[in-house]
């Protein structure tokens, strides 16, 4: 079994670049799955209801969020309706939402877990004890596939070495830029530190080029607006055998689509 994992969904940009790409995989066979990060889906900052379902419709298999979790009003009182759609498990423990998820696929279960960084990041519970509770309640003949969402790289490697042997794959989340170090790591977990962004490719992370320069060269604050024109989805794919706990290879992937 291939499982796609799909960097920050950016936007209407990303969600269409996500649709284009996802059912070409799928119809072709290349993937029996699809795991990706939408917490960017909405205008840039979080989610809604109407647009999981759009994400599912189109092919994703499960789908993991991250600081932007509540970016859009009323989503706290819509997230638990889906149960494909977890939110970090170390948030505080009284939220709503999914802290793990399980879904049927062509060639077996699967489960996703979020977790949320500590450092640079907003306040949360410690992700390491947190991944650790989570996985305890998933039964142990499912593939788990954890996604940290973080900003930096140290925390993620961190998590990776934490976490190798005990589930399928860690993937990194958050930064908008992929990394070049897929890798199976000793005990045979599939590990990379941050599969990208699916968005508009000529823009910083994900917004317009220009109020971005001007925060960065005066102070003076802008409002940063989602990219237009050419877009890319990056992510990878992680190739997991029937009946197997650990996969056999994970492979950063690029598509790219002009306007």
């Amino acid at each position: 079994m291939k499982i796609l994992l799909v960097g920050d969904i950016v936007g209407s940009p990303g969600r269409n670049c996500f649709k284009r790409v996802a059912r070409q995989l799928l119809d072709a066979g290349e993937v029996q799955a699809i795991i990706a990060n939408a917490e960017n889906a909405a205008a840039g900052s979080g989610i809604t209801s109407p647009l999981v379902t759009e994400l599912l419709n189109a092919g994703a298999t499960l789908i993991t969020l991250g600081d932007h979790t509540w970016g859009q009003r009323g989503f706290d009182t819509q997230i638990g309706a889906e149960k494909r759609v977890v939110r970090p498990a170390n948030f505080p423990e009284n939220v709503p939402g999914a802290t793990f998820a399980i879904a049927e696929t062509p060639l077996g279960p699967i489960a996703v877990i979020s977790v949320l960084g500590q450092v640079f990041m907003t306040q949360c519970d410690n992700p390491f004890r947190a991944v650790d509770r989570t996985l305890a309640k998933i039964p142990a003949n499912i593939p788990v596939f954890v996604d940290i969402h973080a900003e930096a790289t140290s925390e993620k490697i961190a998590m990776g070495y934490w976490l190798d042997g005990r589930v399928s794959c860690v993937f990194g989340t958050h930064t908008h830029v992929q990394t070049s170090d897929a890798r199976i790591l000793e005990k045979g977990t599939a590990y990379i530190t941050d599969v990208g962004m699916t968005g508009p490719r000529d823009s910083v992370i994900g917004r317009q080029i220009e109020p971005v320069l001007k925060k960065f060269t005066t102070g003076i604050p802008a409002r940063f607006e989602v990219a237009s024109g050419a877009t890319k989805l990056e992510g990878a794919i992680v190739d997991l055998p029937r009946g197997a706990r650990f996969p056999t290879s994970i492979t950063a992937v690029r598509y790219t689509f002009d306007a």
